[in-house]
């Protein structure tokens, strides 16, 4: 996308903006504390997107993987201002196109509302959700999703 670039570089991660969009205007991390963030942050891949022309962050998204078999891509956001430039589809591109060569047998995510966004990319609905089992922490729900 012209004027966008993708990064996977954590150096380059404003991290406050990203608490700040997550703890502010997600639906799933509402509230989010700042202090769970960076612990989030230091425990995931972390990718972004940013305006050539000013270098201001304008999407983040998060991968938490083994590195072998599975991945979980989560917090994915679009600054609201930015939306409609193709951050997002840059993100989830950037994103899988890095994940890619760890040849994970799952990379999975939750999405509420852009399913289309991701079936771009490969990402389909589970075949075998029945299987698939959740075991709630603390707080589990008091942030809708996380």
């Amino acid at each position: 996308m012209d004027g966008l670039r993708f990064s996977d570089d954590p150096g380059d991660l404003d991290v406050a903006r990203v608490h700040r969009w997550l703890s502010e205007q997600s639906y799933w991390a509402r509230g989010r504390d700042r202090a769970t963030q960076d612990a989030i942050i230091a425990g995931s891949r972390n990718f972004g997107v940013y305006d050539d022309a000013t270098g201001d962050q304008l999407g983040y998204a998060r991968v938490v993987t083994d590195g072998v078999t599975f991945g979980w891509l989560a917090d994915v956001f679009v600054d609201p201002a930015a939306r409609g430039r193709g951050v997002g589809v840059a993100l989830v591109r950037g994103v899988t196109e890095a994940i890619e060569p760890l040849g994970l047998k799952r990379f999975a995510l939750f999405t509420a509302d852009a399913q289309g966004l991701y079936e771009r990319f490969g990402f389909r609905p589970l075949p075998d959700a029945d299987g698939w089992m959740m075991r709630p922490g603390p707080g589990f729900g008091a942030d809708v999703h996380d």
